[in-house]
C-alpha cells in the first residue's frame, strides 16, 4: 500500500522537519561525567495540588512519588514489592487484602507512619474526589486490625487493588496534613525528598532536596531533584540538548533532534492508537450494528506502512486492545486484522452498504495527520469518513453523552482490570453507549473473581472484543523517553515516564 497524495504529502512535510530538527542539534552529551548528585528532569505540566488524594497517572505521578512513599512499589517489569506494605494477603473469597505495614517511618512533619494513618489516608482518598478515586471503587472500609495492619474490605473482588496500592491510591500523606490547606501547596510526606518551597516557582520548576534519615537509601538516589514544567515538545527538546535537563519525554520528530545530540532513548510501548468504534447497537449510525461492518473498517489498514511512514515505525502494529504486559495479550490476535481492501469491500457488500456509509469523528489535536491516512484508507473501501470539530476539554462528558458515535484516540494498554474498566465494561468512559451481552458480562465476571488468574482469563474478553471489532487498533506507540549520558534510566513498562525511582548518577 502506498500513502495517496495528500496523506503523503502530510508525510512528507514530517520527514522535512525531521530533517532540519536533526541538524539542529548541539553534542551535549560526551564521555560520562562523575556520577551526579543532582537531577533535572523535564516534565509536561505542574502539580495542581499536593493533597495526595488528588494525585493522577501517567505523566503527573512522578512528582508525588518524590515526597510521599506508596504502600506498594512497583518494580519496572511490573513486579509489585514491598513498600510501606512488608506483606499482604488475600482471603479465600479474594474480598479483603490484609496488610502488614512497616513500624519505622516517619512523615516529613514529624508524625508517625502507622495502621491509623493508613486508613486515615485510604478513607481520605475515598471521600476527596480526587481524580483518580476509582481505584478504590471496590473497597467498602478499611480497618484497622493493630499498630501495624489494616484489612482492606471489599465489595467484589477487585484484580487490580494491588496494583492501584502502587500508584494514587497507594501514596500515604501525613495524617496530621490531610484534609488542610496547606497540603495543597506543600506536601507533608515520607518520600525520599522533600519540597524546597522557597526555590520551587509554580508553573516553572518544583525543588526537592534529599530527606535526612530516609528509610530506604536504596530509593534515594540524588541530593537535589528538580522537575522544570515544558509544556511545548520544543522547549523541552531544547532544554534536554542543550543541558537544561537530564531527561525527557520526546516523540518520534524530536526524538531525531535528541539522537543528533547523542541523547539516549528508553522506548517504552505504552499506549495503542487506533479508531473506537463506540455505537456497537447502532443507536446513531445503524451501520455500526453489524459486525461486518466492524471488520471492513479493521480489514482497510495497511498498519504497518501507517506506522512506518506517519510515526516513523515507532512502535508495533496490532489488532488487539490489550498490551503484552497485560497477561490478556496473545500473539494469535496482533494481526487478526491483515490488510484487505478486497475482503472489506466484499463485508460491507454483505452487510447491504456496498454503495458505501458514513463514519462521523471528531478531529483530535496532535493526530491530525493518523486522522487524514485513516481517511483515505476507509475511502480506498467505500467509507467516508467526515471529520468535525476538534476535541475540547470537555470531551470526557462529550463522549460519556454518546456525542461521538466514533473517535481516533490513543488509550493506555494497563491492567486487565484498568482496561476493561476503561473501555468495555458498561460503566467505562470509552463504552458510552453501555454495548454488552451475557457472554461478554459472564468473561469479565470470571476475570473479576480471578485472582492471580485474572490475566489470563482477560484473554477470552480479548478474544471476543478483537473478533466482534469493538475497536480498530492501528499500532502501540513507543514512548520516546530521552536522557543524557550523566544519568541511567530504566523505562517502566506501561508508563510513559519512568517512576522517580528508576534514575540513577551514570556508572
Amino acid at each position: 500500500m502506498k500513502l495517496g497524495p495528500k496523506a503523503a504529502a502530510t508525510a512528507l512535510t514530517v520527514s522535512a522537519a525531521l530533517a532540519l530538527t536533526a541538524c539542529g542539534g548541539t553534542a551535549n552529551s560526551g564521555p560520562a561525567a562523575a556520577a551526579a548528585t543532582a537531577l533535572t528532569i523535564g516534565t509536561i505540566q505542574d502539580v495542581r495540588s499536593w493533597d495526595p488524594a488528588q494525585a493522577h497517572v501517567g505523566h503527573v505521578l512522578q512528582p508525588y512519588q518524590a515526597v510521599y512513599d506508596t504502600l506498594i512499589l512497583r518494580e519496572p517489569d511490573g513486579k509489585l514489592s514491598p513498600m510501606l506494605a512488608t506483606e499482604w494477603k488475600y482471603n479465600e473469597a479474594n474480598t479483603k487484602l490484609t496488610v502488614d505495614l512497616r513500624t519505622d517511618v516517619t512523615f516529613s512533619d514529624g508524625a508517625k507512619f502507622d495502621a491509623e494513618a493508613a486508613k486515615a489516608n485510604m478513607d481520605h482518598f475515598k471521600k476527596a474526589n480526587g481524580p483518580q478515586m476509582a481505584q478504590l471503587a471496590s473497597v467498602s472500609d478499611v480497618a484497622v486490625v493493630d499498630a501495624d495492619t489494616i484489612d482492606i474490605n471489599l465489595s467484589t473482588p477487585d484484580p487490580a487493588l494491588e496494583y492501584f496500592l502502587s500508584q494514587a491510591a497507594g501514596l500515604m500523606g501525613s495524617p496530621k496534613a490531610l484534609g488542610s490547606e496547606g497540603i495543597k501547596t506543600e506536601p507533608a510526606g515520607s518520600g525520599p525528598y522533600v519540597m524546597d518551597k522557597a526555590a520551587s516557582v509554580k508553573d516553572s520548576q518544583t525543588v526537592f532536596n534529599a530527606r535526612k534519615d530516609y528509610w530506604n537509601k536504596d530509593l534515594q538516589k540524588y541530593q537535589k531533584l528538580t522537575f522544570k514544567i515544558l509544556a511545548d515538545i520544543t522547549a523541552r527538546t531544547n532544554a534536554l540538548v542543550s543541558g537544561q535537563v537530564d531527561a525527557t519525554i520526546l516523540d518520534p520528530k524530536t526524538g531525531k533532534q535528541a539522537e543528533g545530540a547523542k541523547m539516549k532513548l528508553a522506548a517504552n510501548e505504552v499506549d495503542w492508537q487506533g479508531l473506537l468504534l463506540l455505537d456497537r447497537d447502532g443507536a446513531k449510525n445503524p451501520a455500526l450494528k453489524d459486525v461486518k461492518v466492524r471488520q471492513a473498517i479493521n480489514y482497510a489498514f495497511d498498519r504497518k506502512t501507517i506506522l512506518d511512514q506517519v510515526m516513523l515505525g515507532q512502535g508495533t502494529p496490532t489488532s488487539q486492545p490489550f498490551g503484552k504486559a497485560s497477561g490478556a495479550w496473545t500473539e494469535e490476535l496482533e494481526n487478526h486484522y491483515s490488510y484487505d481492501p478486497a475482503k472489506a469491500k466484499q463485508l460491507l457488500k454483505e452487510a447491504g452498504y456496498e454503495n458505501g456509509l458514513t463514519l462521523e469523528i471528531p478531529a483530535v489535536p496532535n493526530f491530525e495527520t493518523q486522522i487524514s491516512v485513516v481517511k483515505q484508507q476507509l475511502a480506498d473501501v467505500g467509507i467516508t469518513l467526515n471529520v468535525g470539530a476538534a476535541l475540547t476539554n470537555t470531551f470526557t462528558s462529550d463522549v460519556a453523552a454518546q456525542k461521538y458515535t466514533t473517535m481516533y484516540f490513543s488509550l493506555f494498554q494497563g491492567e486487565p482490570t484498568v482496561a476493561i474498566n476503561q473501555i468495555i465494561s458498561t460503566k467505562a468512559l470509552y463504552n458510552p453507549f453501555k454495548n454488552a451481552n451475557p457472554e461478554l458480562d459472564a468473561k469479565i465476571e470470571a476475570v473479576r473473581a480471578g485472582g492471580a488468574d485474572a490475566g489470563k482469563l482477560a484473554q477470552d474478553v480479548n478474544k471476543y472484543v478483537v473478533e466482534q471489532a469493538w475497536f480498530a487498533p492501528l499500532f502501540r506507540v513507543n514512548q520516546m523517553y530521552y536522557h543524557n549520558s550523566k544519568v541511567d534510566v530504566t523505562p517502566q513498562i506501561q508508563q510513559a515516564v519512568p517512576s522517580i525511582y528508576n534514575y540513577s548518577p551514570a556508572k
